[in-house]
């Protein structure tokens, strides 16, 4: 497969979590070959040119909140390899029909300016928790362990385990601020009425305020070629096209990580496992879909709220009881007429990214896993609604629906970008239930990707986690 022959470790996947591990690896004096199917690697952080020359686009992620927050990333030297965070003026807007936004701000109280009569009940919500961010992302950003400061993630935990809807419903009484809860809640993918939605509003709500929603200076591509820079600082090796499909073909290495999914897993690896855990693994369920489209614009979207422009991402879905519909349905096997949509406009606030005077538009609406649907229609007639003339602003667009996410990144199955459901029975007990969800019974083989704790998002720290295991087990 390759000229190596062997070496300590082999990672399969150069996503932030294969990425993430080889460098913990290399960290400790490993030798480390990370493997990648793909001509370029970053798996759900890469950008490229999806419309037109010059107009750059995130293929995955766009904006960062996780990478300027996980302990992992933020111990590397990350900026000394070309990484530069860009802190749009506001974290997010949320656009309304009354031609006004809900704005979050990364002050608490310039937040509740916006939220009227709930502005001081905001306050205690966000404050104590918000002070004690880390202490609590130590937590939520790994496998069940006992904590080191046990209060503040216990409070935080008793709002995390309620639903959304009702959590913003008992809370507060305005229909803004249950409004911008339930676009942020809405990232979880649950219905809004299934605990533990709230625990996402609450987090990602928590670190908008401590450390801001920032996007990455020329596009995601460039966290992952900052951390393969890294990673061939320390000895690392990469090598792209290169796709594993044999466990047996691989060079000889005391320990194999895999940055995939659980049934990717089964079909390279498989034979080495009991049959038990392999009918474990198949049983992982797979998260809704996303449909995503991204659009080339001779000009800013022309918001009614021009406070959106301020704004780094934007959630396009209008009220509580709207975005909990659009979510509702996708469990449903239905397609909302008028989705939740995730927006972001990077060319705003990063030059690099389209060339003068036009702009890039990023942005997707959740389906049912593996939809064929054409979802273009209602996702830009969703932005038309709080920007008239958008549509005539388009020279240019890309769609990728979930055959084409998961042709261009096997991780995300059916359009699944979260590496699998995240409620009660596979936040932590990702993919089984495990005191080291890491290994598996075969020695030497270990699952880093997105399917285990903590789940979807750039930071890393599936990755760390998993090295970690295999350094303690079979590494020392």
């Amino acid at each position: 497969m390759t000229g190596k022959t062997s070496c300590d470790a082999v990672v399969v996947g150069s996503g932030p979590n294969g990425l993430a591990a080889a460098i913990t690896l290399a960290q400790a004096g490993r030798s480390v070959l990370v493997l990648e199917a793909q001509s370029t690697i970053g798996g759900g952080a890469r950008s490229a040119e999806l419309t037109l020359p010059g107009f750059i686009h995130d293929t995955g992620s766009a904006v960062h909140p996780l990478g300027v927050s996980a302990p992992f990333f933020v111990s590397l030297p990350l900026d000394e390899h070309g990484l530069q965070w860009i802190y749009p003026p506001s974290q997010l807007a949320h656009p309304l029909d009354d031609g006004t936004a809900v704005m979050l701000e990364r002050s608490i109280r310039a937040t509740g300016e916006g939220l009227y009569q709930d502005a001081e009940t905001y306050w205690k919500v966000m404050a104590y928790i918000t002070r004690r961010w880390e202490w609590i992302a130590d937590i939520f950003l790994g496998p069940l362990r006992i904590p080191k400061h046990i209060v503040a993630p216990c409070i935080f935990g008793v709002g995390a385990i309620w639903p959304a809807r009702l959590f913003a419903e008992t809370l507060f009484r305005n229909e803004r601020t249950r409004a911008l809860f339930a676009g942020i809640a809405a990232h979880s993918f649950l219905p809004l009425e299934q605990a533990p939605s709230a625990a996402f509003g609450l987090f990602l709500g928590m670190l908008g305020h401590a450390v801001g929603w920032p996007i990455p200076q020329g596009g995601a591509q460039q966290i992952s070629n900052a951390l393969a820079s890294y990673l061939r600082s320390l000895g690392g090796e990469i090598i792209t096209n290169e796709r594993v499909e044999d466990v047996d073909h691989l060079p000889a290495a005391r320990a194999v990580l895999f940055d995939v999914t659980p049934r990717q897993l089964i079909s390279i690896a498989g034979k080495r496992f009991p049959e038990g855990y392999n009918r474990a693994l198949a049983r992982y369920r797979d998260g809704p879909g996303t449909f995503k489209v991204d659009l080339a614009l001779d000009g800013p979207i022309p918001w009614k709220a021009p406070e959106c422009l301020r704004a780094g991402t934007i959630h396009v879905g209008g009220t509580l009881a709207e975005v909990s519909d659009s979510e509702r349905s996708i469990w449903r096997n239905e397609h909302c007429e008028q989705p939740f949509v995730l927006v972001a406009q990077p060319s705003l606030f990063d030059s690099t990214r389209a060339p003068e005077g036009k702009h890039t538009v990023w942005a997707y609406c959740h389906i049912p896993n593996g939809s064929p649907v054409d979802m273009t229609e209602r996702i830009e007639s969703q932005i038309e609604r709080f920007a008239p003339g958008f549509r005539d602003r388009i020279i240019g667009r890309s769609v990728m629906g979930p055959v084409e996410l998961e042709r261009y990144n096997a991780n995300h199955r059916g359009g699944d970008i979260s590496g699998g459901i995240q409620d009660f029975a596979q936040l932590f007990t990702r993919p089984t239930i495990s005191l080291n969800p890491y290994a598996t019974p075969a020695k030497g083989i270990y699952l880093c990707s997105s399917s285990t704790p903590p789940g979807g998002g750039v930071h890393g720290m599936c990755g760390y986690y998993a090295a970690q295991a295999a350094l303690r087990d079979v590494l020392r």
